[in-house]
């Protein structure tokens, strides 16, 4: 066999950075237009959290594909986790509005619970499944407290002082997309180290 075809066999090509970060890229600008309206109108946008949340899971399960393979996970097991996780608190967001949870409460209140739900599941799944979900569920649940209580956000204080942001609590909007950048840059190096994890991998196999 040449030396061309064993490379050729050795080293598939991975997916171009640029496009590997397009989903990254639009749930955290989907995110951040959500969150933007909502703070003109958090009633209004029941509908598009609802569709939200499986937008997010569908990338979730994207994102940690690499991940999985890099740490020497079995994709089939960590595809199957992922159905179950994001199964799971779809589930309990359901059960909420079939149980008549979404009727006693007001339309603030339970998109703020959908925003904390969702938090939550990235949270989660960024512990056990892909570390960048857990950087999202960070600023969705940074952005589920600025929406909670947009008259009491000492919370932006320290975070403008780290990004050298001066009086952070009188630019909310400012804050979140700030945050945003600064989680979306958090998540590409992380999928760098990824990206160096999967092609020293696949060096080390080239050898043996």
């Amino acid at each position: 066999m040449s030396k061309s075809a064993a490379s050729s066999e050795v080293k598939p090509k991975q997916t171009p950075l640029m496009v590997a970060i397009l989903p990254s890229v639009f749930i955290y600008v989907a995110a951040v237009i959500l969150v933007l309206f909502a703070r003109d109108d958090l009633a209004s946008t029941t509908q598009y959290w609802e569709f939200f949340l499986p937008v997010v899971a569908f990338v979730s399960l994207l994102s940690g594909w690499s991940q999985a393979y890099a740490l020497d996970r079995s994709r089939f097991v960590y595809m199957i986790k992922q159905i179950l996780h994001w199964g799971a608190f779809g589930s309990l967001l359901w059960a909420l509005q079939e149980h008549g949870v979404r009727d006693a409460i007001t339309a603030e209140q339970f998109n703020l619970t959908q925003l904390y739900v969702l938090a939550l599941a990235a949270l989660v799944a960024g512990l056990y499944l892909d570390t960048r979900m857990f950087l999202f569920g960070l600023f969705i649940g940074c952005c589920a407290y600025v929406l909670a209580d947009p008259a009491n956000i000492a919370v932006l204080n320290p975070l403008g002082e780290a990004l050298k942001i001066a009086n952070p609590q009188e630019k909310p909007q400012t804050m979140i997309i700030a945050v945003a950048a600064l989680a979306f840059v958090a998540s590409f190096l992380v999928q760098l180290s990824t990206r160096g994890a999967i092609m020293a991998k696949r060096a080390r196999k080239a050898r043996s």
